[in-house]
């Protein structure tokens, strides 16, 4: 197995600033150590997106289990948290504890500021934490206190996103492929012409950054669709409804389809309800709230993608947090999963024909869908 010495990282980094300027059109060491079938879901990434080996290949966890995690959320405002933190505290700590693999687990909240984020990450690796996670970040602004954390024998593990620092590891769908996935179906929904407005997330935040620059690499394909709006829902339902709300009703132009990530379909949704103009298809990426509109109108779209399954990314954060502690060896930096389409049979399979238009809850695959432990244990060098 690779020892990591400082050359190495030297060496790393300006591997990443090769990739950053070819644009993903060499494959970095990391994913050449991952089999085929997995090699297929880096072939459109961010440019970003770190995929070197993984500097954790011979981590060795500093205490025997249990551990103490420490989860240093950056947001508690939406139904797509509230569902991560449902799958953390009621389902992954309580079977980990009762098998003697973790004692504890420490949450904070951030509430967007980076500065908060990063004061909380040392206090946890302070007050002796043997693992952080965390979700969403700014890709740069954590560098130095994830390093700072590694040096203390803490290894930490981003999830639904990346951050571009050598001593993390990445866990998340590939989002990039994703928006391109979700742009090129909106295009052929719409009949390949028309007037496209896009609902970004958090702008900086990994996920949301490139989400749009694969869904615009989608659209860019197919020269009679124009982007007329650009806007930011904040990943929250009730901000994107009153962006998409103001933007309907200062700009006359015709709207063709909407084009948004989640957790903020429902508001984009209920913004077009109220705005009295025709329906038109709206990306949708689990919300069982928009689901149940789609379940009430089976023939308003055609599909839908698990992109964001909240407890799916945590779940998988997890599996890949405990099998590093137990020093199975991570291969590469990024871990990233395909998207997974669902149908409207899915929708009547998971929701009742008198579902709930106001639903918080979401529709989701199982974590054997998501993160298979036959290919789970590929990502690692001593898979147990």
């Amino acid at each position: 197995m690779m020892k990591h010495s400082k050359l190495s990282l030297v060496a790393a980094a300006i591997s990443a600033t090769y990739l950053s300027l070819t644009a993903g059109t060499a494959l970095a060491n990391g994913v050449d150590l991952l089999p085929d079938s997995e090699k297929a879901i880096y072939e459109l990434v961010d440019s970003q997106t770190p995929l070197e080996e993984s500097v954790l290949a011979d981590f060795k966890a500093k205490n025997p289990p249990p551990w103490k995690i420490g989860y240093a959320s950056s947001y508690a405002g939406n139904t797509w948290r509230a569902s991560i933190m449902d799958e953390l505290m009621d389902d992954l700590y309580p079977k980990a504890k009762e098998a003697g693999l973790v004692s504890e687990v420490v949450v904070t909240q951030s509430d967007l500021r980076d500065s908060v984020q990063i004061q909380q990450m040392r206090q946890m690796v302070d007050d002796g934490v043997d693992a952080i996670i965390i979700c969403c970040s700014n890709v740069t602004a954590l560098n130095s206190t994830i390093k700072y954390a590694y040096s203390k024998g803490v290894p930490v593990f981003s999830f639904s996103g990346y951050v571009t620092s050598p001593y993390a590891v990445n866990v998340a769908a590939n989002h990039m492929l994703g928006g391109y996935e979700m742009g090129k179906w909106l295009a052929e929904e719409i009949g390949g012409k028309g007037n496209v407005v896009m609902v970004s997330g958090i702008p900086g935040a990994a996920s949301s950054d490139s989400f749009d620059l694969g869904a615009k690499k989608a659209l860019k394909e197919y020269s009679d669709i124009n982007i007329i709006g650009e806007l930011a829902g904040g990943w929250t339902d009730q901000v994107a409804q009153t962006e998409v709300q103001k933007f309907l009703a200062t700009n006359p132009r015709k709207v063709d389809g909407i084009l948004t990530q989640s957790a903020q379909e429902n508001g984009v949704l209920n913004a077009m309800l109220q705005s009295g103009r025709p329906m038109v298809p709206i990306t949708l990426g689990g919300q069982a709230s928009a689901a149940c509109y789609w379940r009430k109108h089976p023939d308003w779209i055609s599909s839908s993608f698990h992109i964001w399954p909240p407890a799916r990314e945590m779940s998988q954060a997890w599996d890949v947090m405990l099998r590093t502690m137990q020093g199975q060896g991570p291969k590469i930096q990024s871990m990233l999963r395909p998207v997974l389409p669902y149908s409207i049979a899915d929708v009547k399979e998971a929701l009742p024909e008198n579902c709930d238009l106001n639903s918080t809850d979401w529709i989701q695959p199982t974590h054997s869908e998501w993160w298979p432990d036959d290919i789970a244990k590929q990502y690692f060098h001593n898979p147990s």
